[in-house]
C-alpha cells in the first residue's frame, strides 16, 4: 500500500489495515516494472521490483518525497538496475548497482536527499571460478583470470578492468644462473684441440635470451716451450675463435700452475637444452688442464639474460 494521509474520526477498512500492516512488515505486493523507471510520489512507502533482462535504472527526483519516506528496490531481472539520482542527491556507501537478487531501501533525510542502502551488496558473491585469479573492477566486481607461468599483473588502461597478465618485457633480467666444475686432470702434448673435461647445460627459457659464459680454467704447464690455446663451443660449434690463445702462451716456467679466464655472451637462439665446453691444445710438448692455482677445480658458470 502506498503512502496515505489520514483524516481526524476517519475509520479504516480491514482491506487497508492489512495493506498497512504488510507494508509495514516490508511485504506486500510490489509494483513489477520491466524497464528503467523514473520514482513517483504514490511509491513512497512501496515495493519496485524490476525485472527486465536489459540493465536499468530507478531514478530519484526532488520534492516527491518528505524525510522518512522509504521506497524498497530489488531485482528479480537478469540485467543490472542502478539507483540513480536524477535531480535529487542519491547517497550510499555500499553500491547503487544491483545485480540479480539484489535489493535495497532508498531512503529520504529530506524532500531532495536520499541514501541507498545496498542490502546484498554487490560483489558478495564472488566472480572468482579457477586457482589464483583475482578481482577487478570497472562498473562492478569482476574476475581477472590467472596468467601462466612467470608472467606479471600490468597496468593496462585499454583493457575493460584495467590490468592483465603479461610476460615481463624489460630486458637484462637474470633468469636462471647454473654452476658447474671440474678438478679432473687431462693431459695433451699435441697441437690438436681435446676436450678439458669442463662442461654444463642450461636450457633457456626463451629463445630471446642470451647466455653469459663466464669460464676460470685451470691448467699446469709441463714445460719452458709450452704454449697454450682455449676455446669455448656449444655442443659442437666452436663460439670462440680458436685463432685467439688464451693464457700459458709461451710459458718460461716449468711445472707452473695458472688460470685463464673466459667471458662470452652467447645467443644460442633455443629453448631445448644447451651444452658448453672448453677445449685446449699444446703448441708443443706438454700441458695438464684442470688444475687451478691452490689445486681449485676449474669451474664455468651460465647465466641466462632476458632479451
Amino acid at each position: 500500500m502506498a503512502k496515505q494521509t489520514f483524516t481526524v474520526g476517519q475509520v479504516l477498512t480491514a482491506s487497508q489495515l492489512t495493506s498497512l500492516q504488510a507494508t509495514a512488515l516490508g511485504g506486500g505486493a510490489a509494483s513489477a516494472k520491466t524497464a528503467s523507471y523514473t520514482l513517483v510520489a504514490a511509491d513512497a512507502g512501496t515495493t519496485i521490483s524490476m525485472t527486465s533482462t536489459s540493465a536499468t535504472t530507478i531514478t530519484v527526483n526532488t520534492g516527491l518525497f518528505a524525510a522518512g519516506d522509504t521506497v524498497f528496490i530489488q531485482n528479480l531481472g537478469s540485467g543490472n538496475c542502478t539507483v540513480t539520482a536524477g535531480t535529487a542527491t542519491v547517497s550510499t556507501a555500499g553500491s547503487a548497482i544491483l545485480p540479480t537478487n539484489d535489493a535495497g531501501i532508498l531512503y529520504f533525510v529530506s524532500t531532495g536527499v536520499a541514501i541507498f542502502y545496498d542490502f546484498i551488496q554487490t560483489g558478495a558473491v564472488s566472480p572468482l571460478t579457477t586457482k589464483g585469479d583475482l578481482y577487478g573492477f570497472s562498473t562492478l566486481d569482476a574476475r581477472i583470470p590467472i596468467g601462466t607461468n612467470n608472467q606479471v599483473l600490468t597496468a593496462d588502461s585499454a583493457e575493460a578492468l584495467g590490468l592483465k597478465w603479461a610476460t615481463p618485457s624489460g630486458g637484462g633480467k637474470v633468469l636462471q644462473v647454473v654452476y658447474a666444475s671440474h678438478a679432473t686432470n687431462v693431459n695433451t702434448s699435441t697441437n690438436t684441440f681435446i676436450d678439458t673435461g669442463l662442461t654444463a647445460t642450461i636450457t633457456p627459457t626463451s629463445a630471446t635470451s642470451t647466455i653469459l659464459v663466464m669460464v676460470q680454467q685451470g691448467g699446469l704447464r709441463k714445460d719452458d716451450n709450452t704454449g697454450i690455446s682455449l676455446r669455448l663451443l656449444r655442443g659442437a660449434t666452436v663460439i670462440l675463435s680458436t685463432a685467439t690463445s688464451y693464457g700459458f702462451t709461451n710459458a718460461t716456467e716449468i711445472n707452473n700452475v695458472g688460470a685463464s679466464g673466459i667471458d662470452y655472451r652467447d645467443s644460442p637462439a633455443t629453448t631445448s637444452a644447451t651444452t658448453y665446453k672448453t677445449q685446449f691444445r699444446s703448441s708443443d710438448n706438454s700441458f695438464q688442464a684442470g688444475v687451478q692455482a691452490n689445486n681449485d677445480p676449474s669451474s664455468m658458470v651460465l647465466m641466462e639474460i632476458g632479451a
